[in-house]
């Protein structure tokens, strides 16, 4: 075998491992398979099927019966969105019933590059949803200015990649401003301020698109970090940061803009920040995970449950800083087995802060190490893009591996 075939076999072999096939069958279908889809035999790493998942509300009936809801949301109608419509759904409701509320962003009053505002610059005038230079810097230091004089400020950063130049204004500024303000910190901190930015990776976005940088943050008192994982999610705590007192960072994975859909409720409702779901109840193992993640999580736990005969928790954290720690223990105690999933990069995420958590509260109720599935700690290319970040058979594996220790 010459140096090009024994390279080749090399890639067969790591290409069968991450489809779960048998080298033989993905030899068998390459001929005849599309680019970027699954082989027939493949049993774990499949496309989401968003139609299905049990994680989205498919009936009307469904989301009025979710006990996550508040009862006003529970008899409201509903109606059918995607997750921008449901972002857009939420900022139109902000801006039609409080005057103080205002949104800003490159490209903002054209709708956006997702769409999130879009048709909202004609309803409620460009005084109150304009366009800014390309400057992020500016974007929140406008922000921080206009909530520190009293306003409801919605500020969009177009890509949560390009938060960097804007870093200082939200750590040194947003975040410490109450904490400043002292005994006037009603009157002086940067309540209300909200900051908006896509996040995640899509498959193509390589360097500068892909980024979850939500471990930067999450270092910073003074500052909320949300996460929503649906349209139900989107509207009720993007609904909520508005409202709230402290500077919120909204992250929203740009991958499910379109690909997530659900029932939503036609009223406006308010979901609790700074408190956990759990999507799922078990008695095995838990997994935590927040935003795209836990479809994926959902996958490898329907697998792994029908091939191990187990039980698995699935808990969203939703709010990623402060997150609800007594929710996680709790889960972990009761199960002795514990996974993080994140699309971020594994060193130093929220991860790394939420396995140190387990550890110092449930170290004498653990069955096994606590686990992260996570992220590569490397930059992401733009054809490996998928290979960075979890997948299926990584849960899958992490799964077994933490029933088998």
């Amino acid at each position: 075998m010459n140096r090009l075939q024994q390279s080749a076999a090399l890639t067969m072999q790591f290409t069968a491992r991450r489809w779960f096939v048998k080298p033989t069958s993905l030899t068998r279908q390459s001929s005849s398979r599309t680019y970027a889809t699954a082989p027939p035999s493949a049993r774990l790493n499949r496309p989401t099927d968003y139609s299905t998942t049990p994680l989205l509300h498919h009936t009307s009936s469904s989301t009025t019966s979710s006990p996550s809801l508040p009862p006003s949301a529970r008899t409201s109608p509903t109606t059918r969105q995607n997750l921008f419509q449901a972002i857009n759904s939420a900022l139109s409701h902000a801006l039609r019933t409080d005057p103080r509320v205002l949104l800003f962003g490159e490209d903002v009053s054209f709708g956006g590059v997702f769409r999130c505002s879009m048709g909202l610059a004609s309803e409620y005038g460009d005084s109150r949803v304009f366009n800014t230079p390309l400057s992020e810097q500016g974007i929140v230091g406008f922000a921080i200015g206009a909530a520190m004089e009293g306003m409801r400020p919605v500020a969009e950063v177009q890509f949560a990649d390009y938060m960097y130049p804007a870093f200082d204004q939200l750590v040194n500024e947003a975040a410490k401003m109450r904490y400043r303000a002292g005994t006037n910190a009603e009157r002086q901190g940067c309540g209300g301020l909200v900051v908006r930015m896509p996040c995640g990776a899509v498959g193509h976005g390589a360097l500068y698109h892909s980024q979850s940088p939500e471990a930067s943050l999450m270092h910073v008192p003074g500052l909320r970090i949300v996460v929503p994982r649906g349209p139900v999610q989107a509207k009720g705590l993007l609904l909520a940061a508005i409202r709230c007192q402290d500077p919120v960072i909204f992250m929203e994975p740009k991958i499910l803009y379109r690909a997530a859909v659900e029932h939503v409720p036609v009223e406006a409702y308010e979901l609790p920040l700074s408190e956990a779901e759990v999507l799922k109840e078990g008695k095995d193992v838990s997994i935590v995970s927040y935003g795209t993640p836990l479809y994926t999580c959902s996958a490898a736990i329907e697998k792994a449950e029908k091939d191990f005969g187990c039980s698995v928790e699935l808990i969203d954290l939703r709010t990623i800083y402060p997150w609800d720690r007594p929710a996680i223990i709790e889960s972990v105690n009761k199960t002795g087995r514990a996974i993080v999933v994140h699309e971020a990069m594994v060193n130093a995420g929220v991860g790394a802060e939420v396995a140190a958590t387990i550890q110092e509260a449930c170290f004498l109720r653990l069955e096994a190490p606590v686990q992260r599935v996570c992220g590569w700690s490397t930059h992401s290319g733009l054809i490996y893009e998928r290979f960075n970040i979890p997948d299926v058979a990584r849960v899958y594996d992490a799964i077994k591996k933490a029933l088998d220790y």
